[in-house]
C-alpha cells in the first residue's frame, strides 16, 4: 500500500468511526422524542414543525465530536508523512521576561485602539521581530500545542494551533499569544509555529473573511498563518488535501442517505450524492 493510500484509509477511518458514534448517539442513545419535545416547549411545538427541531437535535450532537476530528485527522496524516505527531503536547521552554512584556503589549494594542488613533494591523513578521529581541530574566513558560509534529527525518519540529474554519476572536487570541511564547523560548524549542484552519469556506485564501481572527492575524499574508490546502500539504505532503476532499466526499453520500432513511426517516432527494466538498 503506497503512502497516499495509508493516508486516504487513515482519512476515512477517522471520519467513520465519528459519524458512526453520532448516528449511534442521535439513533439509540439519544433519540428525539417528539412527545418530550412538545411537552417541554409547547409554543415552540404549535408554531413550528417538529422536523425543524429534529434536525437541530442532530446538528448539536454532531458539530461538538467534530471539533475534535480536526486534530485527530491532521494526526493521522502527520505520522504518515513526518513519522511523529501528537495532540496536546507541552513545550517547555525558557522566555526573557521582556519579551514576555512585549507580548502582552502587542496583544493589547492589536484589541484595543487608543482614541483618535488609526486601528493598528496585524504584522506577524514585525511582531515577533520585536518580542525576539525583548530578552529580559530567563522565566519558565510551558505552552500546549494543539498538533506537534517532530519529522524523525531533518529533526525539524513544528507546532499548530488548530482551529475550526471560523474560529471567535478570544481562541485566536490565545493562539497568537501561544505561539509568540513557542518562538521566544531561547534555547528554541520548535522550528514553526503555525495558525491553521484545516478548511476554508470562503475557496481561496485571498477571499478569507471572517471577521474575528482579523484582528489578530493578516489572513491573506502573514506567514504564520495555513489555511486550507497549505495546511494539509504541510502536513502530508503534495496531493493530501484532495485525498482529504476525495474520502469526505465519497463518506458523505453513504451517511447523508443514512441520515435521510434513518433519522429522518424519509426518502433522500435526487441529488444527495452530489459532491459538495471542493
Amino acid at each position: 500500500m503506497s503512502k497516499e493510500e495509508r493516508v486516504a484509509l487513515a482519512i476515512k477511518n477517522v471520519v467513520s468511526k465519528m459519524m458512526d458514534r453520532v448516528l449511534e448517539n442521535v439513533l439509540y442513545k439519544n433519540p428525539f422524542e417528539k412527545e418530550v419535545h412538545r411537552a417541554n416547549k409547547p409554543l415552540y411545538a404549535a408554531l413550528v414543525p417538529d422536523e425543524i427541531f429534529k434536525g437541530s437535535h442532530f446538528e448539536r450532537r454532531f458539530v461538538t465530536p467534530f471539533g475534535g476530528v480536526w486534530e485527530k485527522l491532521a494526526q493521522v496524516v502527520a505520522i504518515e508523512a513526518h513519522g511523529n505527531c501528537s495532540m496536546g503536547h507541552s513545550v517547555n521552554g525558557i522566555v526573557g521576561s521582556e519579551s514576555l512584556r512585549r507580548i502582552q503589549e502587542v496583544l493589547n494594542k492589536l484589541e484595543h485602539n487608543k482614541k483618535g488613533e488609526l486601528k493598528i494591523k496585524p504584522d506577524w513578521e514585525t511582531e515577533l521581530k520585536y518580542i525576539q529581541e525583548g530578552g529580559g530574566n530567563p522565566i519558565p513558560v510551558s505552552v500546549t500545542c494543539d498538533v506537534f509534529i517532530h519529522n524523525e527525518t531533518t529533526n525539524i519540529k513544528y507546532a499548530f494551533e488548530l482551529k475550526g474554519p471560523l474560529p471567535n476572536s478570544d481562541q485566536t487570541k490565545v493562539s497568537k499569544e501561544k505561539m509568540f511564547k513557542l518562538l521566544a523560548m531561547n534555547p528554541k524549542q520548535v522550528d514553526f509555529a503555525y495558525y491553521a484552519l484545516p478548511y476554508n469556506p470562503y475557496g481561496k485564501k485571498e477571499e478569507y473573511k471572517w471577521t474575528f481572527p482579523l484582528r489578530w492575524f493578516n489572513m491573506q499574508s502573514d506567514s504564520s498563518v495555513l489555511i486550507g490546502n497549505e495546511f494539509w500539504e504541510l502536513i502530508g505532503g503534495k496531493g493530501t488535501y484532495n485525498n482529504f476532499i476525495k474520502e469526505v466526499n465519497l463518506l458523505g453520500a453513504t451517511y447523508r442517505e443514512r441520515i435521510y432513511r434513518e433519522f429522518l426517516e424519509m426518502e433522500p432527494p435526487l441529488d444527495f450524492e452530489e459532491v459538495i466538498l471542493k
